[in-house]
């Protein structure tokens, strides 16, 4: 199991590969994983917003993570497995995390309830309920998605509970970031993606990007050279992904991933799941245009 010390690097959440019928894809998935494997990744996270969570049922969740597994085993791999188990309630988000458990994940990620707004002090016990399960917990700060901007205060409680063993931040910059770095040991990944240089250069121990399913080889060099101090060439490899990460984040995740995808051959089909829908032709040409 992941812990406090132990989670670092890049982590990729992993999109899920569908064939035209609708159905999870096992080959396409395989030659995906196989492709980020060889590139040195620190751990990929299932069933997360790229997978497209909200269109998957747990029993295909459940599938995927026995298909990467297998394939883990396969390649000798201890790549730490993170499963997405966060839902706007409590008792759904406790049932998930104890079935992410019994199959032996790393850790899951626990995203703020979203919609239904609640108070400071309800989304503390939330994560409360979730990290008594006993599975490591990683809680997910996406306020743009989950309609609540939990202040410094709060996060930092909620990093103080016992089993929860850092957080995923997605507060739209650095700020948040720089203030829990103060005043917390506990580790905090960068979730957006184009802050990634500038989250480790103040304090981020690593990121779960989902652009980080193309050109990952690249992420990879930003986090190590970083750790080694090289700042300057961390930022002269990081800097040619900004155009990517622009154009990827243009229409709805995981959409122009999953084309790439495609596109590059990794993975059969960029089938999506409604309501997610196919990129615009338009997208399509600017990709098309960056040296991928």
């Amino acid at each position: 199991m992941l812990t406090s010390d132990s989670l670092k690097g890049l982590y990729v959440p992993v999109v899920t590969p569908f064939l035209s019928s609708g159905e999870l894809d096992l080959p396409s998935y395989r030659r995906y994983l196989l492709e980020l494997l060889g590139h040195g990744i620190h751990g990929i996270v299932i069933g997360g917003t790229t997978g497209e969570s909200p269109s998957l049922s747990w029993q295909e969740v459940e599938k995927l993570y026995e298909w990467t597994k297998q394939l883990l085993s396969e390649e000798h791999s201890p790549l730490p497995v993170i499963l997405g188990t966060g839902t706007n309630d409590t008792v759904s988000t406790v049932l998930r995390t104890k079935q992410a458990h019994s199959l032996g994940a790393d850790a899951v990620l626990v995203v703020v309830p979203y919609y239904n707004r609640p108070s400071p002090t309800g989304i503390v016990e939330h994560y409360g309920q979730a990290a008594q399960v006993g599975v490591p917990v990683i809680a997910y700060n996406i306020p743009y998605r989950t309609g609540v901007a939990l202040s410094t205060d709060t996060l930092s409680r909620i990093l103080e509970i016992p089993n929860v063993i850092g957080l995923k931040d997605s507060s739209g910059g650095i700020k948040q970031l720089i203030e829990l770095s103060q005043i917390t040991n506990k580790p905090i990944l960068c979730g957006e993606d184009f802050y990634f240089y500038a989250a480790l250069c103040c304090g981020a121990q690593g990121g779960i990007l989902a652009s980080s399913s193309l050109h990952t080889n690249r992420f990879i060099q930003v986090y190590e050279m970083i750790q080694a101090g090289r700042w300057k060439e961390a930022k002269a490899a990081f800097d040619p992904l900004i155009p990517l990460i622009e154009l990827l984040y243009r229409e709805p995740n995981p959409a122009p991933i999953k084309w790439l995808l495609e596109h590059k051959g990794i993975i059969k089909s960029g089938a999506l799941r409604l309501p997610t829908t196919p990129i615009s032709e338009e997208l399509q040409i600017e990709l098309l245009k960056l040296s991928l």
